[in-house]
């Protein structure tokens, strides 16, 4: 079967067997590019496995699923309440330390499928898993209505985020650096123009200069959330310690039961058809691995998510 991997921190298309063993097969028909992936290749990440921690697709029995991704050894204190990125015997990742979705077939635990809501088209599932880190992240922040929130970054996260806020009736505002984020803002009805101080930043950006201005933008004592990945060392200033605020940290999301990141992130997706239609602005076959990897890593070509269409449904 096609796959893509990594070969001299390259994404090449390859053939590859296909997969054998425990789990339920599923036929892979969208998987989307994560700026974690392009970072991570840059790194030299991977090994030897099919990249793709972003994919959504079709069980042997016809069930459109979306898979979580992350998983530990369902044991320990923390696999058993859902924070399995924390597990005690170190958490997996398909498409990073195991297999991913950038492929026609991939076998998945079955504990991991989400059972899509009737009706959400699953060539556009592949978005659940980066919702769900966005649940997560929001979640985590404490974000309530009434506050003042602001999101800075208009990336998939960012603007994942955006859509969480919606769906919970918060008010936000949101930086967007390109008009096109701009308009997909505008969209997931995110303001445009922050103002004063918020009681709550959420950096989706992940650098120096971006934790920088959300600690310009946050209130004294009020909460900076952190759903960027900080690839490289950060720098805090005195004016971070004059200010008090709480710095929150966010990375995964929970899994399994009731209490699932990935369960509000497919009813989020249902809910809001247009945030599908938004985010989504270039779609690729996997031969066209070269272009989609080049236009994912330059957000000035209009990118936003950018996606692999691999199987008709």
């Amino acid at each position: 079967m096609k796959a893509i991997k990594v070969e001299n921190k390259t994404p090449l298309l390859v053939d590859v067997p296909e997969p054998i063993g425990d789990g339920v097969e599923v036929k892979v028909v969208s998987a989307s590019i994560c700026g974690s992936d392009i970072h991570m290749m840059s790194l030299g990440a991977f090994g030897d496995h099919i990249i793709g921690h972003e994919f959504s697709g079709i069980t042997e029995d016809g069930k459109a699923v979306a898979i979580e991704t992350l998983g530990g050894c369902g044991h320990c204190y923390f696999c058993s309440e859902g924070s399995a990125f924390h597990c005690e015997s170190g958490f997996s990742l398909m498409g990073v330390n195991e297999d991913g979705g950038m492929a026609e077939f991939i076998k998945v635990p079955a504990e991991r499928l989400l059972i899509l809501p009737s009706g959400l088209d699953v060539r556009t599932a592949c978005l659940v898993e980066p919702l769900a880190v966005a649940v997560h992240g929001v979640t985590r922040s404490r974000a309530r209505q009434g506050e003042r929130v602001l999101v800075i970054g208009a990336g998939p996260i960012g603007l994942a985020a955006g859509a969480v806020l919606r769906s919970r009736n918060i008010t936000y505002d949101i930086i967007a650096r390109y008009d096109h984020q701009k308009s997909v803002a505008e969209t997931i009805r995110g303001g445009l123009v922050p103002d004063g101080h918020y009681d709550l930043v959420i950096d989706a950006v992940g650098s120096s200069a971006s934790l920088q201005e959300a600690v310009q933008f946050v209130r004294p004592v009020g909460r900076i959330a952190l759903l960027g990945v900080f690839w490289e060392a950060v720098e805090l200033t005195a004016e971070f310690c004059g200010k008090e605020p709480e710095l929150i940290s966010s990375t995964g999301y929970r899994c399994g039961g009731s209490g699932s990141s990935f369960r509000e992130a497919g009813e989020i997706l249902h809910q809001y058809p247009d945030l599908a239609t938004a985010l989504v602005t270039h779609r690729f076959p996997l031969d066209g691995v070269a272009e989609a990897f080049a236009t994912a890593a330059n957000r000035a070509l209009g990118s936003i998510k950018v996606v692999f269409d691999i199987a008709a449904q």
